[in-house]
């Protein structure tokens, strides 16, 4: 795969390191696995929603991690139970973990597991103090000149 390179992007900009973070993310999340597959739905103007297959795998044996803006999904199915022998394996049980760049002011409602189908609910929760807030205008006198005594 081509390398690209953002340094000419970033001479003048200031605090959008992390947009070259995502980048270099992204084109090493173009090589990695595509196991276990999954779908990510906007279910309204803020509200999202990722559903992965897990067939094969517990509620226990999946994990969910918020580690600042990283969303992190690990999967490893217990070794206990009887040992059957198996002919043919159809329904992959293998360890994962899949990893999801979250935007700023993305929380993590909530998740369950279904049918086999792990939806992880998100929603974009901005602070009070960065929503655009009206200033009142307030009626005032005009401001008065100074005159210095001598």
């Amino acid at each position: 795969m081509t390398g690209f390179d953002f340094a000419p992007l970033f001479r003048t900009a200031i605090g959008f390191d992390r947009l070259a973070q995502l980048m270099d993310s992204a084109q090493a999340g173009a090589e990695a696995s595509s196991y276990p597959p999954y779908n990510i739905e906007k279910l309204a103007e803020d509200q999202y929603r990722i559903t992965m297959a897990v067939a094969g795998f517990a509620q226990e044996d999946l994990e969910i991690t918020i580690k600042e803006n990283a969303l992190s999904v690990a999967g490893r199915v217990a070794k206990d139970g009887p040992q059957t022998e198996i002919l043919y394996r159809g329904i992959a049980g293998r360890p994962f973990e899949r990893r999801f760049v979250l935007a700023d002011h993305l929380v993590v409602e909530g998740a369950e597991l279904k049918n086999g189908l792990l939806h992880i609910n998100l929603k974009r929760v901005v602070p009070e103090s960065l929503k655009p807030r009206q200033v009142p205008i307030q009626a005032g006198e005009a401001p008065r000149t100074l005159v210095h005594a001598a």
